[in-house]
């Protein structure tokens, strides 16, 4: 399977990429692939990427208006390169850390799979307002928190599903009442569908985190947040999404916590 997850990381091209991941995962829902025909993993700490979007600052990421046509047009393209990162983080999480469980691993292709569907999904709305993934200026913060949290799997878990990715969560809510304002049902219709699943997939980080957690005899809630504290974690702030939190696996003890901010 490395090899495989390898070829799609180093897929440079969007419409490569989410071919060679759609085709992964078809194939390991078959059977098709050998985990005991594992070969040692050299990690790839630079995924294949297109020449386009250009990659700035995040500070130098334009104001994105969601009242003007190519105002919105640029929401859509960031949250189509934070789905593009998305993939590459989830083909990341299977390829690095060896000697997880076989479930961990179909987690994580599961989860390629639907930010693929995801990318997709912007892609196409995106063209039927006449842009392309491209189009705009981009950053990496997504990226460089993969290699922030590269060393360990306890990490990663706690630091990209349960902090970037939930806080795509907390996002949600507002960019669709943007949307709606500008009567882009089309694109609260994908949200929709993007917020289903990105649930799902910070449920997955929470229960390999609480996981490795009980592995190591640690105790999940007071190792989050010192990791927080440890790795210079973006910082929390409100309005949170408590409900969506809650199905993607926060206890009630962190969500008081989240509260308490």
């Amino acid at each position: 399977m490395p090899r495989r997850v390898a070829a799609c990381l180093h897929a440079r091209l969007p419409a490569d990429k989410t071919c060679c991941v759609h085709a992964l995962w078809a194939d390991w829902q078959a059977g098709r692939i050998d985990l005991a025909a594992e070969t040692p993993r050299v990690p790839i700490d630079q995924p294949g990427q297109p020449d386009k979007p250009e990659r700035v600052a995040p500070h130098q990421v334009p104001q994105r208006r969601t009242d003007t046509l190519t105002g919105r047009a640029a929401l859509i393209h960031a949250l189509a390169h934070i789905e593009f990162n998305a993939i590459n983080l989830a083909l990341d999480a299977a390829h690095r850390f060896a000697g997880m469980p076989p479930t961990y691993y179909a987690d994580w292709l599961s989860v390629a799979d639907e930010e693929a569907l995801h990318f997709e999904l912007l892609s196409v709305h995106l063209a039927t307002l006449g842009f392309a993934y491209g189009d705009f200026p981009a950053h990496n913060g997504l990226w460089d928190m993969a290699l922030k949290t590269a060393h360990d799997p306890l990490v990663r878990m706690a630091l990209v599903p349960r902090v970037l990715e939930a806080r795509g969560l907390d996002a949600t809510p507002l960019i669709v009442d943007k949307l709606k304002a500008a009567h882009d049902t089309r694109m609260v219709e994908i949200l929709a569908v993007i917020e289903r699943d990105e649930i799902g997939h910070v449920a997955i980080g929470s229960r390999w985190f609480d996981w490795l957690c009980a592995a190591r005899g640690l105790q999940p809630d007071t190792t989050f947040r010192q990791l927080l504290v440890d790795y210079d974690a973006p910082p929390l702030k409100p309005p949170f999404n408590l409900a969506a939190r809650r199905r993607a696996g926060f206890s009630e003890s962190e969500l008081d916590w989240l509260n308490g901010l």
